[in-house]
């Protein structure tokens, strides 16, 4: 049976790894083990270990702090005050989303986001 906050912290790894753009195979090898158990560990189906967290969080260059960010919440899966769901990196595409924008250079990008800005004001 997988504990919740095995879940949580699994999830998290995946949205960091993703949002990075790394594969599952990438991670292992910096951490040093296979891809087989990444994949465990995003899954809750395996516990991650304090000093595996550890590494894991240098590869991803996080606090680890980060993977318990939001764990509270975490049951909280209905949209909050602003109609945003409470785990909107939770979507594959939120976070294709995400990793797209920063890939746009920083100018164009705050023109986009001034432009998102102002359609969300309208409608």
């Amino acid at each position: 049976m997988t504990h919740p906050v095995d879940v949580h912290v699994g999830k998290r790894i995946r949205h960091r790894r993703w949002l990075v753009g790394m594969t599952q195979q990438q991670l292992a090898e910096r951490v040093g083990i296979k891809f087989q158990q990444i994949q465990k560990y995003e899954t809750g189906a395996n516990r991650v270990s304090a000093s595996r967290l550890w590494d894991i969080a240098d590869a991803l260059e996080v606090p680890v702090s980060f993977f318990f960010e939001g764990l509270a919440s975490e049951d909280a899966a209905e949209p909050n005050h602003d109609g945003v769901p409470a785990d909107l990196l939770g979507d594959k595409e939120a976070l294709d989303l995400v990793r797209s924008y920063y890939a746009i250079p920083e100018n164009q990008r705050r023109r986009l986001f001034e432009l998102a800005r102002v359609l969300s004001d309208v409608a």
